[in-house]
Formats: C-alpha cells, structure tokens, sequence
C-alpha cells in the first residue's frame, strides 16, 4: 500500500539503511486498532496532501516479523519502543520519530498532520544541500 517496501528480515532492514540515500520514512506497523484506523490511513492523507515526500518508504511489522522490528529499532534505539510508530531518516540518520502515542486516540487527519510537518521539514534541509 501506497509503495511501501516491507522489510521481513534483520538483513532486508541493513540493506534499506545502507542503500536508501535520502529521507525514508520507516513505519512500524502493529495489528492494533489505531493502526488500521489512524496510522496507515493517516499516511496515505499526508502523502496526498504534501509536496515533500520521502524519498524511500518501507515498514516493518511488530508481532508478526519480530525480528526484523527489533533489529530496525536498534537504528533508534534512543527512542523507547513503540508500534504503531514512524521514524524518519535522512541519509541513514534519524531525524524524527511519531511514537504511538501520538497516534492512538487521535484522528488520522492529526497524524497525516505531523507527518507532512516532517515531510516538508526535512524536505526543505534535503533542498538547501
């Protein structure tokens, strides 16, 4: 959905770090509700409502390839865990991060919100280089 690579192995996510120049967008998804109902939803809003997008967007899948999950959460492992939650990177780097609790119980319209903040922060920085 929406182009989103899924990384399924600890060796898929060290490929995605390593190659992905750029900004990408790391969603970590989860089986809860506020997935399904705020989080994905919530990105397909700000992907069509921003004129900055991430230049890569892949995800991995807490419960299910754990994993995988573990081993990207080493990549911002100064964020406690979370799922749902996004993180983005700009050039292998973590620059932002969208734990859970800033999508659960809020409106997808909310969370669409602070990922175009990101998107067209980062995206600007990405410019000026």
């Amino acid at each position: 959905q929406f182009g989103v690579e899924e990384l399924k192995t600890p060796e898929d996510v060290d490929r995605a770090m390593k190659e992905y120049k750029g900004t990408m967008l790391m969603a970590i998804n989860s089986v809860c509700g506020c997935a399904a109902g705020n989080a994905r939803p919530g990105l397909g809003i700000a992907l069509e409502n921003s004129e900055a997008k991430p230049d890569h967007m892949v995800t991995v899948f807490a419960g299910q390839d754990k994993e995988a999950t573990a081993h990207a959460r080493a990549y911002f492992s100064e964020y406690p865990p979370s799922s749902p939650a996004f993180a983005y990177f700009v050039d292998g780097e973590i620059k932002a991060m969208i734990p859970r609790h800033r999508i659960e119980g809020r409106t997808s319209e909310d969370v669409a919100n602070d990922l175009k903040m990101v998107f067209e922060a980062f995206g600007k920085e990405k410019e000026q280089k």
